[in-house]
């Protein structure tokens, strides 16, 4: 069983692997899907990927998993070592190996498929309703710019009573 580290960047990763502790450099895998994906069919079904968490973690874990055993994310402020490493790029890599290895490693929870999809879903309502309240809001202030009364639709609560 091999533990490959990757420590992803913007366009490419690092990848190490860890076998009976000894670290062997794979090199660069660019972070392209189909090439990652190439790299990720390349290892075994009982190996382990470990990953630090970045902004593209999770899609990198959703191209990699169907080819190994498991893949953790590790956040780089919960391991010290490797958020305040001096040099950058292996040594990522590297730490993230050996720690895995070591059974030191904190692992960031990754959401299901029906987690991540109800997530997008709220988050698609809430721009909905927060670009609707400012269109609102836009037609309501040209429409008293022109000393004209809101249209009942505009407003949610009943129509104010009186001079207004």
């Amino acid at each position: 069983m091999l533990i490959i580290g990757l420590d992803i960047h913007r366009a490419f990763a690092e990848a190490v692997a860890w076998e009976e502790g000894r670290l062997r450099r794979l090199g660069r895998v660019d972070m392209r899907r189909d090439l990652l994906a190439a790299f990720a069919a390349k290892l075994s079904p009982n190996d382990v990927g470990v990953i630090e968490a970045t902004g593209n973690a999770t899609s990198a874990a959703a191209v990699v998993a169907p080819h190994v055993k498991k893949v953790g994310i590790a956040k780089p402020k919960q391991v010290f070592i490797v958020a305040y490493a001096k040099i950058k790029r292996t040594i990522d890599a590297d730490v993230l190996a050996q720690l895995y290895a070591s059974g030191f490693l904190p692992e960031v929870w990754i959401a299901d498929e029906p987690t991540q999809a109800m997530r997008r879903q709220v988050t698609r309502r809430n721009q909905i309703v927060r670009q609707r309240s400012r269109l609102k809001s836009v037609i309501q202030s040209i429409l008293h710019s022109h000393l004209i009364r809101p249209a009942r639709m505009l407003t949610c609560a009943a129509p104010r009573v009186g001079p207004g």
